[in-house]
């Protein structure tokens, strides 16, 4: 059987998709480095085809805009990595330059960021996600394709799952590429963090569940689906089962606001009501009690939720005793040394470090608040300029969606309270379902 050339489009872009999903959610420098190679690669070569190449140039006609602040805060980006007079760097940091001073580092140029490698590969990141977007309005424009995208990510979450599950099972041993070593007692899958093994597996919830929405509203008529809903339902379980086993007080506390959300979707705002949603939202709950409550305990039903617990007690308070809280807190006061031209994408870990030398190899990577590191790496100038194409891009009246109201939920969570969107499939995973839930792109 002759696959279709859009079939074989998006089945690279699945592939692409497993290659970040399996190493870790591209969560190091090489890693980026090959998901930008890969991702261009998919670019320019569905840029040969003459349908794709319409629909590149009319988003591009549609959203001049948009990606005319996205380019100027990429070339900022590379502004904040090139060595610049140390007159200079008086102006665009003086807390960089009193760095220098204090170390009494010999050099006539600089660059504003605390860690060039690092902000050079979060550059290729950034680019990357702006020709994730065009590679998306590309390949999926129809109802049709954004199923296909459901299906594989439910499966890949089924999948996902069933490896953390066996693995949690027996003592999370490390195998090669999958270390579990830090979370012995919680599931990660492929996944070092739990947390961003968590979140990941919600979008794979939201794709399974849209699913079965989609198949008794609209989508196929000319079949049933029957098995196929048998399928997902399956995968839905499997799902359901990682989550929790995940342990991650966010990831369950998003993983419960999901499943409400769609119980009272289905109750009072849907046109369609569809029983099947409703049921499989019962078997989540179901095995949700009977999983955690006789297996780890009752407690651990509602402890899993509370991922402020103890912790809001000391963020206001000036000393550092190095938990997320404070490390957050350490990253916010941080943010007036480097106000307006911050201290460069991936120079968190070279500025906690500067400040704390007497913890030695110890160190935190990421300041446990998004938002916070975000400024902080991109400064009020770099931080407008991301949010000026953001809101451009995904602000319309037509855009509001169930499901992106969902995903804005998870965006400002994880923005106040973890880290997890500096990894690049959750990165990966906003942009995909963000583009895709523009209602904009089916009319």
């Amino acid at each position: 059987m002759q696959i279709s050339k859009n079939k074989t489009h998006q089945y690279l872009f699945f592939f692409i998709l497993s290659i970040y999903t399996i190493f870790n959610g591209g969560n190091s420098n090489l890693l980026i480095q090959i998901n930008f190679i890969l991702v261009s690669l998919l670019f320019l070569y569905s840029l040969k085809n003459k349908n794709y190449n319409l629909h590149y140039i009319n988003f591009l006609k549609n959203n001049k805009l948009s990606i005319i602040f996205y380019l100027i805060f990429l070339l900022y980006l590379v502004f904040q990595i090139i060595p610049l007079p140390i007159e200079f760097l008086k102006i665009f940091s003086p807390e960089k330059y009193k760095v220098i001073s204090k170390l009494h580092i010999d050099s006539l140029y600089s660059s504003i960021s605390l860690s060039v490698s690092n902000s050079f590969f979060q550059i290729l990141n950034f680019i990357t996600l702006l020709i994730l977007v065009f590679i998306i309005k590309m390949f999926f424009y129809t109802e049709r394709h954004k199923n296909r995208f459901y299906l594989f990510l439910s499966f890949l979450g089924f999948l996902s799952s069933i490896i953390a599950i066996l693995f949690y099972l027996n003592g999370n041993p490390d195998l090669s590429i999958i270390k579990n070593t830090y979370y012995k007692n919680a599931s990660t899958g492929f996944f070092i963090n739990r947390t961003m093994f968590a979140i990941f597996l919600l979008f794979s919830l939201i794709s399974s569940l849209e699913l079965l929405r989609n198949f008794q509203i609209k989508v196929n008529k000319r079949k049933d689906n029957f098995f196929l809903k048998i399928y997902i339902r399956l995968f839905v379980v499997f799902i359901t089962i990682g989550i929790v086993t995940s342990f991650s007080r966010i990831g369950n506390f998003l993983f419960l606001v999901t499943i409400i959300s769609y119980l009272v979707n289905e109750f009072y705002f849907t046109k369609y009501k569809n029983n099947s949603i409703k049921y499989i939202i019962i078997l989540i709950l179901l095995i949700d009690i009977l999983i955690i409550g006789f297996y780890f305990g009752g407690p651990k039903i509602i402890d899993r939720f509370y991922f402020l617990s103890n912790e809001l007690d000391s963020i206001y308070s000036n000393e550092i005793n190095y938990s997320r809280f404070e490390i957050a807190k350490f990253g916010l006061f941080q943010l007036k040394n480097f106000l307006f031209f911050g201290y460069g994408a991936g120079g968190f870990q070279a500025l906690f470090q500067f400040n704390f030398p007497e913890l030695g190899s110890q160190y935190a990577n990421h300041a446990h608040s998004d938002l916070v590191e975000f400024i902080g790496e991109f400064g009020l100038f770099g931080s407008g300029l991301l949010m000026l194409s953001i809101l451009n891009f995904f602000i319309y009246k037509n855009s509001y969606s169930f499901t992106n109201m969902i995903i804005l939920f998870y965006l400002i969570i994880l923005l106040f309270f973890d880290f997890s969107l500096h990894s690049p499939i959750i990165q990966f995973m906003f942009v995909t379902f963000f583009t895709l839930n523009q209602k904009k792109l089916f009319s």
